[in-house]
């Protein structure tokens, strides 16, 4: 998570910006009482990652209603991520990089132990969808190493 947490969205790359972007227009369409999943089809269908938007729409439904507190989003304008919007990031991340089992023991302390099970199943299909786009998130330039 501290790899990109208050980082610039300019060292992050296309899939951990286009994971950022999502999550916040999810967030701005539910405050604005609007179907996010049909806001976000056409980005997600234009970066090929259409198959990726029922699991991403699924994390996020359950991170609004099984998180032991609540997640906080950086407004659509915001040049920097949020602890929480980090949080996702990580959680995506370490399923390929650290595994379910690690992975597992993170979720246990952001939600409910009733959605755990089906959040790792969610975000390991969101990843796999990624994966395929060409997308998945890595390590931002600064946490590299390099400016």
């Amino acid at each position: 998570m501290y790899q990109y947490v208050d980082r610039p969205l300019s060292t992050l790359d296309d899939g951990c910006r286009f994971l950022v972007w999502g999550m916040r227009a999810w967030v701005t369409a539910i405050a604005h009482q609007r179907c996010p999943a049909q806001l976000l089809a056409p980005a997600f269908a234009k970066w090929r990652m259409i198959g990726g938007l029922q699991p991403f729409h699924r994390a996020m439904v359950m991170f609004n209603k099984d998180a032991l507190e609540t997640f906080g989003f950086c407004r659509m304008e915001c040049d920097h991520v949020s602890e929480h919007e980090a949080m996702i990031l990580e959680l995506v991340a370490s399923l390929r990089d650290r595994g379910a089992s690690a992975t597992r023991d993170t979720l246990e302390m952001l939600v409910t132990e009733d959605a755990v099970g089906d959040l790792l199943e969610t975000l390991s299909r969101l990843g796999a969808s990624l994966a395929i786009a060409g997308l998945f998130p890595g390590v931002p330039i600064a946490a590299r190493g390099g400016g």
